[in-house]
């Protein structure tokens, strides 16, 4: 262990010889996961033969024991951990998820009691406020100076409110302009708590929206080709992915392929360059491209008319364009150098 880690273990060890009852110190080891998982109070309360109501009264009078203590300095491990605690807040925003800044503290990723050793400091410190963990918010730690649990958490829920309003993804320095912080830092900090929310490529929406958190890999394909504001290759977007902050992003050009063909936001463009619908681009054959082109028009157009405008929309050679209007099916030759459909009088 480091000096860090050696610190935090001194004041768990520490704190937990204040609780005299073994019964109590198991509490609140199972409750917090010190020593493995988390148990709840019917777990705890079956182990002990009391009831799950008796198990939430002991640890809430321990907790609160616990914390009067800390403020008045019988535990003077604590001290120090609260030092490298506030220490790397202070470098993370204020406040951060748990797990966050387990790994900033231990320098790699941690394990679940050592997380859970910051959660149960975190509780009996007067110096840290802590959000516990439930359908709307990650278990996170903030520096008790800047606010309370409840701050936090309505501060997280007026990030939600204002990106919902702008019914888009939003930078940081979009949300700073609507917020009143002193850095960037802190906003993305409050941000991340919240399990409503998700970010990519700097920029922060909602966690349902697959532009900032994709789930599968057509999501990703999407959000490659909207970042890029061009058609790709089949290829190319597999290595944009690879190359990504996705999670889960080692995908076969197979896959990618297969999914470029099911998905009509999709367009074949040619040669296994695709685009978005989005952009204007329209499926179909270079034959089904002429024949709309012709049919806007209303009117024969030159061999160099339809080149031009099938290119626009269209990633081939000037030779597959021209051997398409050879198709005396689709098209009708009006004089030496223009075109119409077929069935259309010139």
């Amino acid at each position: 262990m480091d000096q860090s880690a050696d610190v935090i273990a001194a004041a768990i060890k520490g704190s937990l010889k204040i609780i005299e009852q073994d019964r109590e110190k198991e509490i609140v080891s199972r409750r917090f996961g010190l020593k493995g998982s988390k148990e709840t109070l019917e777990q705890i309360g079956d182990m002990l033969s009391i009831t799950r109501e008796r198990v939430r009264q002991l640890e809430k009078a321990i907790l609160i024991r616990l914390r009067v203590c800390s403020e008045e300095g019988e535990i003077p491990e604590l001290a120090a951990a609260e030092k490298i605690i506030i220490r790397n807040l202070t470098e993370m925003g204020r406040v951060a998820r748990v797990d966050a800044l387990a790994d900033k503290i231990y320098g790699r990723k941690t394990t679940a009691s050592e997380r859970a050793g910051l959660s149960f400091l975190g509780n009996i410190s007067a110096s840290l406020a802590v959000v516990d963990e439930n359908d709307n918010y990650f278990s996170a730690i903030g520096i008790a100076e800047y606010g309370s649990a409840d701050k936090i958490k309505k501060s997280t829920d007026e990030i939600v409110s204002i990106i919902k309003s702008a019914k888009k993804p939003m930078s940081l320095d979009e949300l700073d302009n609507s917020l009143n912080y002193e850095h960037p830092s802190h906003i993305e900090a409050i941000a991340s708590i919240s399990k409503q929310l998700a970010s990519l490529g700097g920029l922060w929406g909602l966690a349902k929206w697959p532009t900032v958190n994709p789930k599968n890999i057509r999501d990703k394909i999407f959000v490659v080709l909207e970042s890029k504001k061009e058609p790709m290759h089949f290829a190319d977007i597999a290595e944009a992915i690879a190359e990504s902050d996705f999670k889960r992003k080692n995908v076969t050009i197979q896959a990618i392929h297969n999914e470029l063909i099911k998905d009509s936001r999709f367009v074949l463009i040619g040669r296994g360059i695709y685009a978005l619908d989005s952009w204007g681009y329209k499926k179909g054959t270079v034959s089904d491209i002429i024949t709309q082109i012709l049919k806007e028009a209303g009117k024969p157009l030159t061999r160099v008319e339809i080149v031009k405008q099938v290119l626009r929309s269209r990633k081939v050679k000037e030779t597959t364009i021209l051997l398409n209007l050879q198709n005396k099916k689709l098209f009708k030759k009006v004089d030496k150098n223009s075109y119409t459909v077929a069935d259309q009088e010139a």
